[in-house]
């Protein structure tokens, strides 16, 4: 016969049933449901935060980005005037070419990273569909006048440095139909009245919790003391 526990001895740990208020609190925390989700928008970044933004942010640039036409637009300017570049590598030209291509491959690469990362969603002071509507208009102007220069800084033209020419036409065409999309952007968009007006100042009202201190009563004017050996 096994010896029985005394009265003060605790029992072995093993198969311990939990108590019932301990599994009533298991199963009220099994149960609780889960926090769900705030509802956001689908046309606005609404109140998220943090990755969720960011991915709202990236999806919404790139969809604005591609289907208006500014992505597939600007990577052909870029393509166009990569291959220019490599034709003009294998001549003899002015430098002014190669130093305007270079800029405007640049000037457009940025953009695309711009937009294809959503950069520009996270640097609000800047106006980019302007900043993009100029720079636009400037590389059409630069790869025009490069172009009218290209040919006639030239009287005979080789193969290679003549479609290296058309090429920088075809940069510039592309350009303008940049700026023509860039249009449709702002159109039926008006701007704000009163947008650069500052907002009214708060009126500054009594001071809750403090009742404002009585009138101190006008003390009553004393007769004037008699002068020094006058009775």
């Amino acid at each position: 016969m096994a010896p029985k526990a005394a009265k003060g001895d605790k029992p072995p740990a093993k198969g311990d049933k939990p108590a019932k208020g301990d599994r009533q609190d298991e199963d009220d925390e099994a149960a609780a449901p889960k926090k769900p989700k705030s509802v956001q928008p689908k046309h606005e970044v609404g109140t998220r935060k943090g990755c969720r933004r960011y991915r709202w942010e990236l999806k919404d640039s790139n969809k604005e980005f591609w289907l208006l036409g500014h992505a597939e637009v600007k990577i052909l300017s870029v393509v166009c005037l990569i291959v220019a570049m490599m034709l003009f590598s294998s001549l003899t030209v002015h430098p002014i070419l190669k130093l305007i291509i270079t800029m405007e491959i640049s000037i457009f690469s940025f953009f695309i990273l711009l937009y294809s990362f959503a950069i520009n969603r996270y640097i609000p002071f800047i106006l980019w569909p302007i900043s993009d509507l100029f720079n636009d208009l400037f590389s059409f102007a630069f790869l025009v006048g490069a172009m009218v220069f290209a040919v006639r800084s030239r009287q005979s033209m080789h193969l290679h440095y003549l479609l290296g020419v058309i090429l920088m036409g075809l940069a510039a065409f592309f350009a303008f139909i940049d700026v023509c999309l860039q249009r449709n952007h702002f159109r039926g968009k008006r701007a704000k009245k009163h947008m650069l007006v500052p907002p009214p100042g708060k009126e500054k009202g009594p001071q809750q919790g403090k009742e404002p201190e009585p009138a101190k009563p006008l003390e009553a004017a004393k007769p004037p003391e008699p002068a020094k050996g006058k009775k």
